[in-house]
């Protein structure tokens, strides 16, 4: 999202993309990858990206161009993690500036949407109230301390290992953030959409070619990124546990809710970047 355009829940994006994808195509609309690109940056995160004609969003294109745009939102809080360091800062403070520059580059899509994911799966005791409140832009207990978890577990990995050599510390965090974001993805692809007379019922699920195109990328940078600040059994662990939070959270998902919604699929993210951060960390070159 950018400044252009109207204000919306970070959330709430992946449900106006589905909606928009039921309509007829523009004329006008480019498509390759600088365009889809764009779009992608547009949807995940408020960084500029020229004034150039916004298109509707569509998931399939997004997926596919989202690792690439996911170096693109992260390399300027990574930058800011190493450089921090290099300048004198404790690798933990440089962390906290680190993660809240991310924050506003990404336009809090994840932590709005784990926060919400959490009040409504946790808080409702139907699946017709939880999704209700995943509606709620107010949060609950549940949502906020998922939250500060999030955000404490990504300040913590990150720091400590930026005490030991910033450069790891921003390659590893880079590579999560690529992952969890295209990973994510998963539960477009695995469930139908929960509310059937809600805005993601009109475009279906993320198509297998897609999501596979988008996370084969991602897999390859975790691999060129991962590999000098961990190991290889660091990056095998991450893809286990990336693998297995997927399976676990779209499980709950299903049983809870019946299907995903925005909320879901941003909260997936964020798990999955805790989780490959995870298995990057217990490898962590010292």
């Amino acid at each position: 999202m950018n400044g252009d355009e109207p204000s919306l829940e970070p959330s709430d994006r992946i449900d106006d993309a589905a909606r928009d994808a039921s309509r007829p195509p523009e004329p006008s609309a480019g498509i390759g990858l600088k365009d889809d690109f764009i779009m992608a940056l547009r949807f995940f995160s408020r960084l500029p990206t020229g004034a150039s004609p916004h298109q509707r969003p569509d998931l399939g294109r997004i997926a596919m161009a989202l690792p690439l745009a996911s170096v693109a939102i992260g390399i300027g809080p990574v930058a800011l993690l190493i450089g921090g360091v290099l300048v004198g800062l404790p690798g933990y403070f440089a962390a906290a500036l680190a993660v809240g520059a991310m924050v506003l580059a990404s336009g809090a899509m994840a932590e709005d949407a784990l926060a919400d994911a959490a009040d409504g799966l946790f808080g409702g005791h139907t699946p017709e109230r939880r999704l209700e409140i995943m509606k709620d832009s107010r949060h609950g207990t549940y949502g906020v301390a998922a939250l500060c978890l999030f955000l404490v577990m990504r300040v913590m990995a990150i720091g400590s290992m930026a005490e030991t050599s910033p450069l790891a510390a921003g390659a590893a965090w880079l590579a999560a953030t690529i992952v969890g974001r295209s990973a994510g993805l998963w539960v477009a692809v695995a469930l139908a959409p929960a509310r059937r007379d809600g805005a993601s019922a009109t475009a279906g699920q993320l198509s297998w070619r897609s999501f596979t195109v988008g996370i084969v990328f991602a897999g390859l940078l975790l691999f060129v990124l991962g590999g000098p600040a961990s190991s290889i059994a660091g990056i095998a662990l991450a893809m286990v546990l990336t693998v297995g939070v997927a399976w676990g959270w779209t499980a709950l998902c299903n049983r809870l809710v019946g299907g995903q919604t925005g909320d879901l699929i941003g909260a997936l993210a964020a798990l999955i970047e805790i989780a490959a951060l995870t298995g990057l960390l217990v490898f962590a070159r010292g």
